[in-house]
């Protein structure tokens, strides 16, 4: 054979290759090797946070020795669990709502339930948070709150969309009243609460996220997903404001729990009962679990298949495959819900 066809059929192997430019073999193994770590430490990082790793004492923030816990939207579901549990750690517990008699039936439970090495007090505050031109009630709130050594602040009051719609049909009362209670109102009562825990050098708040807006975009709650993504930057930031003065501040990233607000009835793997939910959130208190290392500070995913369900998404990373499945599935949420509505007008 020719030399020169000789040459052309010539080919290097691997090994030659190798010999041939060592520097850049070295380069991509370590890169190969850096990616792997990266992965590899994120993954235990998951799995110890979210089903070893206790999370703070809730000590810190003054259980058992007086402090008191304020629970926004108690009137049922997570917030009334809040409440509850809360109460049963050792905090006196002021709970607020517009529902007066839920609140009401609450602080019975709260007072009678307690052992009495444990008593505890607690107090209903009637509050109606999409007033906000209400000075007088805000006001009313304001002074029932001065004076208190509040521990706890848990940010639960929320509304959202009454079922998936586009945001170009959404009733404007509807988005104006989301707007007002899951980000003005939660502002202004962390407002009136925060300086005291700064002035305290202890405090923790609690604001209620969600998968939509925290997680992933959310076509058909557009609003509602627009005030969980605030949320979740807000607290970021004012999270790291008051760090050095000994308060800790996270937005809980939740999926699916039983309660009115997700219409679910039955509980199952990935959609547990306020108990068992709220249960998950004070044990982990401090801790990323599932949001760990996802480019979101100061987000927690604390419920277990909730956390695995987070980090998966983020391994994958493909927002866009995310929010084209959510999309297809409010549609199909909304189909039924109007459905639902036909039928019901029928039988009128």
């Amino acid at each position: 054979m020719p030399p020169s066809v000789h040459a052309f059929h010539h080919t290097s192997s691997p090994t030659d290759i190798v010999a041939q430019h060592p520097y850049l073999t070295f380069f991509f193994a370590a890169l190969g090797l850096v990616s792997f770590g990266k992965f590899a430490a994120k993954a235990v990082g998951v799995l110890l946070q979210t089903f070893v790793l206790p999370g703070t004492n809730l000590k810190k923030y003054g259980a058992g020795k007086g402090s008191w816990a304020v629970v926004t939207g108690a009137s049922e579901g997570i917030g009334r669990e809040f409440a509850l549990q809360l109460a049963k750690k050792g905090f006196n517990v002021l709970v607020s709502a517009r529902n007066s008699a839920a609140l009401d039936a609450l602080v019975t439970e709260i007072e009678t339930s307690c052992p009495p090495e444990r008593k505890v007090q607690a107090k209903a505050f009637t509050m109606d948070f999409s007033q906000l031109s209400d000075e007088a009630q805000w006001g009313r709130l304001a002074a029932e709150l001065e004076g208190l050594d509040i521990g706890v602040l848990v940010n639960n009051v929320g509304r959202s969309h009454r079922s998936p719609i586009y945001f170009a049909e959404a009733p404007a009362d509807e988005v104006e009243d989301i707007v007002k209670i899951n980000v003005n109102a939660t502002v202004r009562v962390t407002r009136i609460v925060l300086s005291g825990m700064v002035g305290r050098k202890r405090g923790l708040i609690l604001n209620m996220g969600s998968f939509s807006g925290t997680g992933v975009a959310s076509p058909m709650l557009a609003t509602y997903a627009g005030t969980k993504a605030f949320l979740s930057s807000w607290t970021a930031s004012l999270a790291e404001e008051v760090s050095s003065s000994g308060v800790d501040v996270q937005c809980l990233n939740t999926y699916f729990v039983v309660s009115n607000m997700s219409k679910i009835r039955r509980s199952n793997i990935t959609t547990p009962t306020p108990k068992v939910y709220v249960r998950s959130v004070l044990q982990k208190v401090g801790l990323s679990c599932g949001a760990l290392w996802t480019g979101r500070p100061f987000v927690s995913t604390p419920f277990w298949s909730h956390a695995v369900i987070d980090y998966f998404m983020n391994l994958i990373g493909w927002k866009m495959f995310f929010i084209r499945y959510t999309h297809n599935l409010h549609k199909s949420i909304r189909k039924r819900y109007l459905r639902k509505l036909e039928r019901e007008g029928k039988n009128k």
